[in-house]
């Protein structure tokens, strides 16, 4: 279970990895300096698109766009082979403070945009933290379904879409929790405990869901992915090279591929250093099709 690095990256914040069948490609996200990333895993070749905004996470609409999580709400993305972008605001979010932005974020199985905020400065411990939720064809500001978190993360939802999973990885916090999921409404309820992470090397950051219903998240500043069951326990722990992993998803021609992204921390000056880069493995598992954005 090597980890292959397939881009020296360099990322400051590489997130929100998608796999994207039919260009046998995989996208994601450096969030400070918003840019979307894609690599082709036939020719190797890495494109760029920069951002009016930082660049959080994001979906991919069934029509083939994309849908962003940004700083100040959600957008949709148009990437051109030029290496130009148009972006257009969809939804508008009233943050607490001005000094945040989306984080973490992801599609339910049934095409619904899920995403969570916190402030930038992770130093703040600030308790302001909300969950969003986007829909299509919903007007207007975007209203919080969930809040009390400093750093929401770990979104996931089980192959059934009955379950729904959420972190916060700040270092106060370092709790998973799972939520029954009405799919019809799109609504989470019943909030409790799925992992405590601080007995646990690393904080819990991105995560996926596999073809078996568990739960791998990436495990921030130990350079490991955990992968748990359903009931909670501990099943195996793989090692990438770097110390921040930030998320995983699962891609290639038979989705059992896990792709993870990294952070390079500022004062990380090594020319040696694989800090930001995009990995894959070989999790011994499948994963599942990241559902579209569905109106």
């Amino acid at each position: 279970m090597q980890a292959e690095l397939i881009v020296d990256a360099r990322n400051a914040v590489g997130e929100s990895p998608v796999w994207v069948p039919e260009e046998n490609a995989l996208y994601w996200v450096d969030i400070p300096v918003g840019t979307l990333q894609r690599w082709s895993a036939e020719s190797g070749r890495v494109e760029r698109w920069t951002t009016p905004e930082m660049l959080a996470c994001i979906v991919r609409h069934r029509d083939g766009h994309w849908v962003a999580g940004m700083e100040s709400g959600f957008f949709s993305l148009h990437p051109h082979a030029d290496g130009s972008i148009d972006s257009q605001l969809l939804a508008h979010i009233d943050h607490a403070r001005t000094d945040m932005r989306l984080n973490d974020g992801r599609c339910d199985r049934q095409g619904r945009f899920w995403a969570g905020s916190m402030v930038l400065d992770m130093g703040a411990n600030a308790v302001e933290g909300e969950l969003y939720r986007y829909s299509a064809g919903q007007h207007g500001p975007v209203t919080a379904q969930l809040d009390g978190f400093i750093v929401p993360n770990g979104l996931g939802f089980s192959p059934d879409g009955r379950t729904m999973y959420l972190s916060d990885s700040h270092p106060l916090s370092q709790q998973i929790w799972a939520f029954d999921y009405d799919t019809d409404s799109g609504t989470p309820s019943n909030r409790r405990l799925f992992v405590d992470m601080k007995p646990l090397p690393g904080r819990p950051d991105g995560a996926a869901v596999d073809a078996e219903g568990c739960y791998w998240i990436c495990a921030n500043d130990a350079g490991l992915i955990h992968r748990f069951t359903p009931d909670g326990r501990l099943d195996r722990s793989l090692t990438v090279p770097v110390k921040k992993p930030s998320m995983c998803a699962f891609g290639g021609s038979r989705l059992d591929t896990l792709f993870v992204t990294s952070i390079r921390p500022g004062d990380d000056q090594d020319p040696q250093s694989l800090a930001g880069g995009v990995f894959a493995l070989d999790p011994g598992v499948k994963g599942l099709a990241e559902p579209l954005f569905t109106p």
